[in-house]
């Protein structure tokens, strides 16, 4: 069976001016077309070639060469493209990006930044992405009690606390009395492991308040007030994509770092602009 979705070998049946038709030794299926600018020079009938199985523009399965950045079934960070009033579309490295359906999504999305997704097959047959990815996530990781790790906040719930793709595998849990300073989701952040509770699931805390993280940004942030004469007109109400644009880190972490230069007694801050003290 031709498997939509997945990295495959199939043998090529015949050769065609548009390019080559390819199936299974015992066909289930319609041949599936490998474009002619794919086709292997050597290519011959009976050659088998491995393929990426996925949809073109008229919805019908197609054959390409390349290889995706996430297969069905598989996560990771895509960023985004496009947005549409009923979706956006991610790169993931084909002629053609891949849709994330509004119903899909969390939050909003902007073009440009990255996003943890997965990919499933929708009701139409349709390859897609995903932001909601609870149910993609495993519960078999290798880690232990005080084993320290990364992950991607997925999803947040103020009576719960923060939801995080360990490793963009598996499925964890920082609680909300653990939960301390400002998060975004989407955050990368640094845990630890409290304890795998029975079902697999991680329940976690974060490692001394992600100061890894932290430090780097506030490194970012004094090295362009530097380069920018020592202010920038960025402060605690400034927008999100101000921040993105101007610092290359979202509001939260800004915040933090801001924070900590701040209680240093390195930085001065007020609502839309820091200043490096004399």
């Amino acid at each position: 069976m031709i498997r939509l979705g997945e990295i495959q070998e199939l043998i090529i049946k015949r050769l065609a001016s548009v390019g080559a038709y390819l199936n299974e030794e015992i066909e289930e299926d319609k041949d599936v077309l490998l474009p002619k600018s794919q086709v292997p020079k050597d290519a011959k009938v009976g050659s088998r070639v491995e393929v990426f199985i996925y949809n073109d523009s008229k919805e019908r399965k197609i054959a390409t060469t390349k290889r995706p950045k996430l297969t069905l079934g598989e996560l990771g960070h895509l960023r985004v493209v496009d947005t549409t009033k009923i979706g956006a579309f991610l790169d993931w490295g084909l002629e053609k990006d891949l849709f994330l359906p509004l119903r899909e999504t969390i939050g909003s999305v902007q073009k440009n930044k990255e996003y943890l997704v997965g990919v499933y097959i929708d009701k139409s047959n349709r390859l897609c992405a995903t932001m909601r990815i609870k149910n993609m996530l495993r519960t078999d990781s290798p880690y232990k009690e005080n084993s320290i790790a990364r992950g991607t906040i997925y999803s947040i719930h103020r009576d719960i606390g923060a939801f995080v793709a360990v490793d963009n595998k598996y499925d964890g849990l920082i609680p909300k009395k653990e939960l301390m300073g400002a998060y975004d989701l989407g955050d990368t952040i640094e845990v630890r492991v409290n304890r795998v509770l029975e079902d697999g699931k991680l329940d976690l805390s974060l490692r001394d308040r992600s100061y890894i993280q932290m430090d780097t940004d506030a490194k970012r942030i004094i090295k362009r007030l530097k380069e920018n004469g020592g202010s920038l007109d960025i402060g605690d109400k400034s927008p999100p994509d101000l921040i993105r644009k101007e610092l290359k880190m979202s509001k939260s972490g800004f915040k933090r770092a801001a924070g900590r230069l701040y209680k240093d007694g390195i930085i001065t801050i007020s609502d839309y602009r820091i200043k490096l003290k004399n």
